[in-house]
């Protein structure tokens, strides 16, 4: 693929398809080019004379030198249009047809076909199926929306062509404008990874958005997203919220690992600000492309009306934010400057009364108070009260103290029109609602504290890999793909500590076991792949002596083939039994997702697991901090960290065991999905009593 800051700055622009035809694809893209673009446009049509009042050529071979193609013949046509492309050197082509992917069998041939040819002449290519391209740097409107976009530092990417013309339809009434536009269409070569990269590099581009609907190359997509977010903010709405790729997990781990959630770990970790629809998307993209981020989550609220400023405070948490306390001598100063009934603690109450001049010395004290991070301005409308003058006061008072602000002048179009003009241009949003305001100042802390983190570092870890390999071997020479207690040794080559035992396939075996572990008493654990859950079919005994291991290892054998006849039992497994008094019971899972690769999770265990689906996930690889995360990011965490008279547990091992993990699927990719369930975890460390794994097919 070649650089793609060729595809938005052309100089000569051939459009294969051109026509004149009234209503037709090929009329709009030439008419929508004759209009902005500051280049030269070539009609392609061989059985046309003149388009437009410009010269056909018959092909592209008779257009001369040409720097971008947009294709819009029928798909067959536009196969043979991208290899004579080839030929002649040109490497940029926006293909709006139709008919490949999305059009059942024949159209994926054709898409293997186009895909070909692009390889073989290293095309760089939008589409196919693509509404077109955008950029109002140079006026290109290679696309068959009804109109241009209006200038803007905002580049925007849609796997949508029908969600790309209802954006900048609704953009156009709210002033606000683009950069760049990509339809992305089937994304058969250039993706949301090319383009994150394109415009990173685009000094225009202040804030990259976008609606995907999936994100196929999902590792090139983290990396690219990781470095660049850093730098400038990506915010992406996501669709296809969907736990149907995990109908056919048969562990607890691949049916709690739903695409969505991969998707909200994979853009948390990479700095992906996700927002929920297309209002929320813009809510971020305009506070992000007009306001500075600010130093840390103290936001302060100024308000003419107490209603409102409660809706914010009572916002401010989910949104990241607290409630800054205000410095004593800020409380002093607007104690003495405003009325008996106002609130001098934030949020500041002003009351219904208020001028102009009482909002505007309010906010100058406020702004300069230490402990405010961010601003956030309400007001309802009053006769006291003129908004447009208000506004010159907020960007006035934004601008001197480089704080960031959003307002919330709350009011019809008649009181608001001329107030969010003048704060629009100066980069303040305006809102109705004030959880809005709070949800959009919300978006600036998320990207704070993304930039504020660590760049991730992959620890070193030491590993038996011949341990390990062995115990795969074993199982793919038996022919199975589901692995438990069996495959425990696999610990032993991760580090990861487990309790005293072994397999034992006969009665006699399992008691020359339990002599041989610490304590009076065992656990004794039926082991077959064809048995999830042990515990259901009373597969687990606990508390066994010495005299009664032999008849409970027949017992757990009988109960296995009443509950399975068909069932493969490879034994009982014979184990240490632990002291749990004052132990957590949790989980830690992997499996592998079709986008983004190994997934890793973690959250409350035990036979709580699927019933509370406490847990978080994150994409592989991880490091300490990313772990960390993990424990914190959980609603049980404060049993981790010691509850009400319980010590907390060692979370650094717990650490360490999800690291292990980490890199176990990461060295085996074979590995479709892991359980350790439960992994007890205690004041004195971690232990993994229990271990499903599920191998791919061969």
């Amino acid at each position: 693929m070649d650089d793609l800051a060729e595809l938005f700055s052309p100089t000569r622009v051939a459009v294969v398809g051109a026509t004149d035809r009234t209503g037709s694809v090929g009329a709009a893209i030439m008419q929508n080019l004759l209009a902005d673009f500051e280049g030269e446009v070539i009609p392609i049509n061989p059985t046309r004379d003149s388009v437009f009042d410009l010269q056909c050529a018959d092909g592209l071979a008779g257009a001369g030198a040409v720097d971008l193609v947009v294709v819009v013949v029928p798909s067959d046509a536009a196969i043979e249009v991208a290899r004579e492309a080839g030929q002649l050197g040109i490497t940029h082509l926006v293909i709006i047809t139709a008919g490949f992917e999305e059009a059942g069998r024949e159209g994926a041939k054709r898409s293997s076909e186009l895909e070909a040819v692009i390889d073989e002449y290293n095309l760089t290519v939008i589409g196919p199926n693509s509404l077109g391209v955008m950029s109002t740097q140079t006026g290109l409107n290679a696309t068959f929306a009804p109109a241009m976009a209006a200038p803007g530092p905002i580049s925007f990417m849609s796997q949508s062509g029908a969600v790309a013309t209802a954006v900048l339809d609704w953009a156009s009434e709210q002033g606000i404008g683009f950069r760049h536009v990509v339809s992305l269409g089937n994304k058969l070569d250039v993706d949301e990874a090319a383009l994150l990269e394109a415009w990173s590099a685009d000094t225009g581009t202040e804030v990259i958005i976008g609606y995907l609907e999936s994100v196929p190359r999902g590792r090139q997509f983290m990396e690219a997203a990781e470095r660049i977010s850093a730098e400038t903010p990506v915010v992406l709405v996501k669709s296809g919220r969907t736990d149907a790729g995990a109908q056919a997990a048969s562990s607890h781990t691949g049916a709690m690992a739903g695409s969505d959630r991969v998707v909200d770990a994979a853009f948390g970790q990479s700095g992906v600000v996700r927002a929920a629809s297309i209002a929320d998307l813009f809510d971020a993209a305009e506070v992000l492309a007009g306001q500075p981020v600010p130093s840390g989550d103290g936001l302060g609220i100024v308000s003419n009306a107490g209603g409102p400023a409660v809706m914010a405070t009572d916002a401010a948490a989910s949104a990241g934010l607290s409630i800054a306390e205000l410095t004593e001598p800020t409380v002093e100063h607007l104690a003495e400057l405003l009325p008996p009934a106002a609130d001098p603690y934030n949020p500041i109450d002003i009351i219904g009364d208020a001028s102009n001049d009482r909002f505007e010395q309010v906010l100058e004290i406020v702004a300069a108070d230490a402990a405010v991070d961010s601003l956030i301005v309400l007001s309802a409308p009053v006769a006291t009260l003129d908004y447009a003058t208000l506004a010159d006061d907020i960007a006035l008072i934004a601008s001197r103290f480089d704080i960031p602000t959003v307002a919330c002048l709350m009011g019809g179009h008649r009181s608001t029109n001329e107030a969010t003009d003048r704060l629009r241009q100066e980069g303040i949003p305006n809102y109705f609602d004030p959880a809005r305001a709070v949800s959009a100042m919300g978006v600036l802390e998320t990207y704070r504290r993304r930039q504020a983190r660590p760049a991730s570092t992959t620890p070193n870890r030491v590993v038996d890999a011949e341990l390990a390999s062995s115990v795969f071997e074993e199982a793919r020479a038996a022919d199975r793909q589901l692995l438990g207690l069996e495959a425990m040794e696999l610990f032993d080559a991760y580090g990861i500590e487990t309790p005293e035992g072994g397999l034992a396939t006969d009665p006699q075996e399992a008691m020359e076991l339990a002599s041989t572990i610490p304590g009076d008493n065992v656990v004794m654990k039926i082991v077959s792949p064809d048995i999830s859950h042990k515990t259901d079919i009373g597969g687990v005994r606990i508390g066994v002596g010495p005299t009664a291991v032999e008849d409970t290892y027949e017992d757990l054998v009988a109960r296995a083939k009443r509950y399975r006849a068909e069932a493969s039992v490879l034994g009982v497994y014979v184990q240490e039994m632990l002291d749990l008094g004052d132990s957590v019971e949790v989980i830690v899972g992997a499996n592998r997702d079709p986008q983004f690769g190994p997934v890793v999770l973690f959250g409350l265990g035990g036979i709580f697991v699927e019933l509370l689906e406490d847990v978080t996930m994150r994409v592989s690889p991880l490091d300490e901090a990313t772990a960390r995360e993990m424990l914190d990011g959980i609603d049980a965490a404060p049993l981790l960290r010691g509850f009400r008279g319980r010590p907390a547990v060692d979370r650094a091992a717990i650490v360490d065991t999800l690291l292990g993990i980490d890199r176990l699927i990461q060295d085996h990719e074979d590995i479709l999905e892991l359980d350790i369930n439960p992994l007890v975890a205690s004041p004195e460390g971690v232990y993994a009593i229990d271990l499903r794994i599920t191998l791919e097919a061969r």
